[in-house]
């Protein structure tokens, strides 16, 4: 006989959004009409499985500990290759300590993130304090303090609050995400200790499982394809080959208060390649990344899918001129693209001052590129 818990009904009910997720997510339902895009697809739906274990099926906010969100081979909801993130989940009621260091990144913030408790999305991002905002030593290190009693300097309210991320930026000749021995020293901790977490229970790995299912489904039957979905933001185009211009987001839920952002696809012919001109901005971190249609960066451990502003090479008038293209065009700032016709291109730029030049794009044949 079988024997029954919580548990083994909250296994069942992952196990069926799996087969949901297979049968409707992975579809033309959700615009996927080829081979290739159901083996984006699954791809995808197992990063998120990864991302979901790693980060949402043990956390105790009591105790928590700040975990590495995406990875070279755990990617999801657009990670960035000179970029490393970590959350840890927190307690509205909490206060806590966290201590790091810069590491040699130009851009570091804290963003308090709602709406995560059974391991969704979130809702919105309600508040944010970078390293201009905060006091850093001599030798780059801070510490924080976050929730209890505001303070002038050095701390951040907690009201909502179910998860903590940290976003560490680096403007560098090679990709810091590629290099997984790049770690920087973070530490989150109760400025109280409470009592141990308690052992394991039918009730706790329950919950635990059935959070692994929320992140799942919230990134994946929880999101509409992006052609149908309502009230996109402001930075997001929909029209291939053109970029809207930047602006900051809001508080959009995974973004950051002090950022402008950029997106649109890319769409090119086999022997096609895109131009892209511009000038970056005056900002601490500014770059460009490829993802494909689930927002994941393309392979950044062994090609060059971004381009960050030390990578570029500029013109001589202090401008860009980036080339997405599906092989190596023998020319300055190439962005490979795997071959892929269809993709995402995201632009970052942190803390930006003034106003910023929506980068403009041409499609031009690739044996005309260096003539381009």
């Amino acid at each position: 006989m079988t024997i029954q818990t919580e548990s083994r009904s909250a296994l069942r009910e992952l196990i069926d959004l799996l087969e949901e997720v297979d049968q409707r997510w992975a579809s033309e339902e959700w615009n996927l009409t080829s081979p290739q895009d159901i083996v984006g697809a699954h791809r995808n739906l197992m990063h998120l499985l990864e991302g979901a274990l790693v980060g949402h099926f043990e956390a105790d906010p009591r105790h928590p500990d700040f975990r590495r969100i995406v990875t070279p081979s755990r990617k999801y909801t657009g990670d960035n290759a000179d970029a490393i993130y970590f959350d840890a989940a927190v307690s509205p009621d909490g206060e806590y300590r966290v201590q790091g260091e810069m590491a040699g990144a130009v851009y570091v913030s804290v963003t308090v993130e709602v709406g995560t408790e059974d391991g969704g999305l979130g809702t919105r991002t309600a508040g944010v304090l970078n390293n201009t905002e905060f006091d850093v030593s001599a030798d780059g290190r801070f510490e924080l303090k976050l929730g209890g009693e505001p303070a002038s300097r050095n701390w951040l309210g907690l009201d909502e609050a179910s998860r903590v991320t940290v976003r560490y930026y680096f403007e560098e000749e090679e990709s810091v995400a590629a290099d997984t021995s790049r770690v920087p020293s973070l530490r989150i901790e109760p400025v109280t200790p409470g009592a141990p977490t308690p052992a394991p229970t039918d009730a706790s790995v329950a919950r635990g499982i059935r959070r692994v299912a929320e992140f799942v489904r919230s990134r994946t039957l929880g999101m509409p394809p992006m052609a149908n979905a309502p009230d996109l933001p402001a930075f997001v185009g929909l029209t291939p080959n053109e970029f809207p211009a930047p602006v900051t987001p809001g508080d959009f839920a995974l973004s950051a208060f002090d950022a402008a952002y950029s997106m649109a696809p890319y769409f090119l012919g086999p022997d096609q390649a895109l131009v892209v001109t511009g000038r970056w901005p005056d900002c601490v971190f500014a770059n460009v990344c490829l993802w494909n249609r689930f927002q994941q960066t393309y392979d950044f451990a062994t090609r060059q899918i971004s381009l960050n502003r030390k990578q570029t090479v500029l013109e001589a008038d202090g401008s860009f001129r980036i080339v997405l293209a599906h092989s190596d065009p023998g020319v300055s700032n190439w962005i490979d693209t795997e071959g892929a016709p269809l993709g995402l291109v995201f632009w970052r730029f942190m803390l930006p001052q003034g106003e910023i030049e929506t980068p403009q794009a041409e499609v031009v044949n690739f044996a005309d590129l260096a003539q381009a």
